[in-house]
Formats: C-alpha cells, sequence, structure tokens
C-alpha cells in the first residue's frame, strides 16, 4: 500500500508555467485528484526557492514536504520560484527590482492559469513568514481566493519583527546600533549608507534589496488582514525563533472571525523541535529528512476541504 501511494504520488508531480513580466514563472503542480482543492503555497523573504529551500543555509525542504503531506490528504498544491530567482529566472531582469504588489500579482497570476486549467472556482493562499504579507496583499482583491492560510507569519509591522529578532540573539550585540539606524532610516523611506557595514548587515541591507525593504516596511499586517473578506487560518509555531506569538495574536485580533492555530513543536521551518536549545531548533533548518508537522498538514487539509 505505502510503495502504491508513493507511485501515485510521483505520477502527479509535474512542472507548469505562467507568462511573467518578461519571460515564463516556474513551478510544480502537485495534483491530488479532479476534486482536490489546491493551494498556492507562497514562498518567505529572500532567495528562497519553491521547496523552501534558501543559499543562505536553510535545506530543510519544507514547503516540498509540505506538499507531498498534503497530496496524501487529498490536496493539491502549486509552489513557484519567485520572479527573477532560480526556475523563475527569466521573468525580470533583476530579482531585486520589485515589491510586494509585483508579488501579489504574480500569485494572483498563478491562481488564475490554474483555475483556467481545471475549471476549479478558486485556489486557497498559503503564505509562509514574509510570504504571509504577499498573501494578504493579494487578498485585497478577494476574486479567486478561497481563504488565506497565514504561516509564521508577522502580524506587527516588519520594522517591529526585526528589531525582536535581532535582539534575541546575543551574538547580534555588537551590531545592534548599526542595525537599528539602518531599520529606523529604512522605515520613514531613506536609503542607508553601507560603507563600512560588516558583512553580516550587508546580507539584510545591501543597496540593491533596500527599496524593496522601504516597500515592506510600509505594510501593516493587522490593516491587511482587517480588511480581507475570505476565510482566514492563522498558524503559529510554538517553537518559532523568527515570528512570536505576538504576531499571531496580533493577526487574530485585527479579524477575531479567523481561526488561530498554534502548533506547540513546529519551528520557523514547519519542522518539530524538542527543548528550547537554539542551536537543536536551526539544525532543523538544514534537515531535509526530518518531515513538517503533522498537525499542521491535519489541520491545513481540515480548513481547506469541503
Amino acid at each position: 500500500m505505502i510503495s502504491l501511494i508513493i507511485a501515485a504520488f510521483a505520477a502527479t508531480a509535474v512542472p507548469m508555467t505562467v507568462s511573467g513580466p518578461r519571460g515564463s514563472l516556474s513551478g510544480t503542480l502537485v495534483d491530488a485528484g479532479k476534486a482536490a482543492p489546491v493551494v498556492l503555497i507562497i514562498p518567505g523573504s529572500g532567495p528562497t526557492d519553491r521547496d523552501g529551500n534558501n543559499p543562505m543555509g536553510v535545506t530543510a525542504a519544507p514547503y516540498r514536504l509540505l506538499a507531498e503531506a498534503l497530496a496524501t490528504k487529498g490536496v493539491s498544491t502549486l509552489r513557484a520560484d519567485k520572479r527573477g530567482m532560480f526556475g523563475s529566472k527569466a521573468a525580470i531582469a533583476d530579482p531585486d527590482a520589485v515589491t510586494l504588489a509585483d508579488y501579489a500579482t504574480d500569485a494572483h497570476t498563478w491562481a488564475d492559469a490554474f483555475r483556467k486549467r481545471t475549471g476549479t472556482r478558486c485556489v486557497w493562499f498559503l503564505g509562509h513568514s514574509e510570504g504571509a504579507l504577499i498573501a494578504l496583499a493579494a487578498a485585497q482583491h478577494p476574486q479567486a481566493i478561497c481563504g488565506l492560510i497565514l504561516v509564521a507569519a508577522p502580524g506587527r509591522k516588519l520594522g517591529a519583527v526585526l528589531r525582536e529578532q535581532l535582539h534575541a540573539n546575543r551574538a547580534n550585540a555588537p551590531l545592534l546600533p548599526q542595525a537599528l539606524a539602518a531599520i529606523d532610516s529604512l522605515e520613514i523611506g531613506r536609503p542607508v549608507d553601507v560603507a563600512g557595514m560588516p558583512a553580516p548587515l550587508l546580507a539584510l541591507f545591501r543597496p540593491q534589496v533596500q527599496p524593496f525593504l522601504i516597500d515592506l516596511l510600509k505594510q501593516d499586517p493587522q490593516a491587511l488582514v482587517a480588511l480581507t473578506t475570505v476565510p482566514v487560518l492563522i498558524v503559529q509555531g510554538g517553537k518559532d525563533l523568527q515570528v512570536s506569538a505576538a504576531d499571531a495574536d496580533a493577526l487574530h485580533a485585527a479579524r477575531p472571525d479567523s481561526q488561530l492555530l498554534v502548533v506547540p513543536k513546529m519551528n520557523h521551518v514547519l519542522k518539530d523541535v524538542e527543548g528550547d536549545d537554539r542551536a537543536s531548533n536551526l539544525a532543523a533548518y538544514a534537515d531535509p529528512n526530518l518531515p513538517v508537522d503533522p498537525i499542521l498538514v491535519d489541520e491545513i487539509a481540515r480548513f481547506v476541504r469541503p
């Protein structure tokens, strides 16, 4: 029985492309069957690919594993590379020349393409981390969206979340004055001079990405979710080192009819971890053999299935 399930899954994971601004956007469709609901997985920050991996140290493949697990529950998924990156490299010349609205447009493009392909009425948008902001931006135009699944989502303005992340790691102490000053500047729309900036901060504040950061820092997740009209599921991991329960609570307070799910052992990359050791938690970011949290899979399937 197990081998038959694996064979069926392998046969239904297929590449899919849609038109981007200058070239194609590329993704993967995992088709769980004709009547299955479909979830568009919108990736988190930086150069995160369709599987959820990132060259800055994330190799846990959380989106691929989530898609595979949801398929066993009768849920189809679409997951895609961002415009200008990986398989979507041809879509734009400069992957840094983007806005949140651009990514929201791409999400709608994927949903519309799937609807035309299958005749389904709508697609569920699952945004992970920064991807949740994209899902919220897209949902300001809710046509073709069944509902939102906001996983590890910032519920406060990104400046507050970044400051909290920086303070949480004691190793950042020598970098804090310069980092906090940079956030302050970008929040008011003023670019930051990176001359002499230490390498760890350059990765976050490099000049090419500053226009996108300025756009991102303006976004108010609570205001965005309050304006949504589709069903919303908010998911927070109890072991998340990057986004806190305060964010999930803020989103839920802004949209009181949303569903709030706290998954006790789940970390930011959707894996279960034991205890509160930071090193063990971060080790899961590089472990593709560790499955995604089963509670997350079950609750997403319950939320999207009729």
